[in-house]
């Protein structure tokens, strides 16, 4: 091999080095990047989305209480007729079946417990020391009978007409129920709602980031992380509670406002720096 073939190989030879090292460089520089992004050159920020929604359900509950003897058949019969004709009165004022859902049913026993209580035993004298009355000694104390029972069933009940809400917790009262009470408004679906406060709340996390950036002389970069917090929050307003023993009489109905809710979503994001 002459010199001037040794010196082709020899700058060959360099070449391919060089472009190994600049390729091992460059796999280093995207590896460390794809597990640590930008580990020490990012900055976060947060951002709030609240979105005013209007309730569109309505709910409330009613209870059928029922107490009496041992005739446990009878009660329930009692307890059933007061609830069905509750029910039937709900759905004459077109409430959909799906909207109505019992919610509870219990049957608890009542007991009568018996005292035990003996007079204090006093000593015979007989000869040789002192006995007990044989009607002093202790007797086993007879255990707690069952003299009754309390039927409990509780309705639960969706309202999408708001104007018929008061003559509905009148309504079940008359027909039987004890109480009627948690009248609360919600939103059937939130998703929506929720993906609009979302979007306000990266909007509003960008633009501090931009204002950020322009501050601080750099140039936001992607992306890296989102966390999120908050999310629906029912607003709960109580405008209606009776309580009529299952007396019903001609209450008059009571007024109801749904008011509003507020939808909120909290957003932390972490840009990479530029």
């Amino acid at each position: 091999m002459n010199g001037k073939t040794k010196d082709y190989v020899g700058y060959a030879l360099i070449f391919a080095l060089a472009v190994f090292a600049l390729s091992a460089a460059s796999y280093v520089k995207t590896y460390s990047k794809s597990i640590q992004p930008s580990t020490f050159r990012n900055f976060s920020v947060s951002g709030e989305g609240k979105i005013i929604a209007i309730p569109d359900i309505a709910q409330f509950s009613f209870t059928v209480l029922t107490e009496g003897g041992t005739d446990l058949t009878g009660l329930q019969a009692e307890n059933s007729k007061k609830v069905n004709a509750a029910i039937d009165f709900i759905k004459s004022e077109d409430i959909a079946a799906a909207d109505i859902k019992t919610e509870n049913y219990s049957i608890s026993p009542r007991y009568q417990y018996f005292r035990c209580d003996y007079p204090v035993p006093l000593p015979l004298g007989i000869e040789g020391g002192a006995t007990l009355r044989p009607d002093y000694y202790p007797k086993p104390c007879p255990p707690a009978e069952i003299v009754g029972y309390t039927i409990s069933q509780s309705v639960s009940v969706k309202v999408r007409e708001f104007e018929k809400i008061g003559s509905l917790l009148t309504g079940v009262v008359e027909s039987g129920a004890n109480s009627v009470s948690g009248v609360n408004f919600t939103i059937d679906n939130p998703t929506a709602i929720e993906n609009q406060a979302r979007a306000e709340a990266i909007k509003e996390a960008r633009i501090k980031a931009e204002a950020i950036a322009d501050a601080g002389g750099f140039r936001l970069g992607k992306i890296l992380s989102i966390t999120e917090g908050g999310g629906f929050y029912p607003y709960y307003r109580l405008e209606a509670s009776i309580d009529n023993n299952g007396k019903g009489g001609g209450m008059p109905a009571p007024a109801i406002e749904p008011g509003s809710q507020d939808v909120v979503i909290n957003v932390s994001i972490s840009y990479e720096i530029k």
